[in-house]
């Protein structure tokens, strides 16, 4: 019952296509507003990060 590497190639690559995509829409923001979107995205990229982690650890 080992579920290691039970991840799809191609849910692995979608994952990846919309941490790209959040990234640019981060990035965006940052050039379009600037400072007060500069200081969220770090936060912003840590709340990401936390909830893939949530995921692939079957917490959510």
């Amino acid at each position: 019952m080992n579920c290691r590497g039970a991840l799809d190639t191609d849910d692995l690559l979608k994952v990846v296509l919309v941490l790209v995509v959040v990234l640019l829409v981060v990035e965006l923001l940052e050039a379009v507003v600037g400072f007060v979107v500069g200081l969220a995205a770090p936060v912003l990229a840590l709340l990401v990060v936390a909830l893939i982690a949530r995921y692939f650890l079957d917490r959510i």
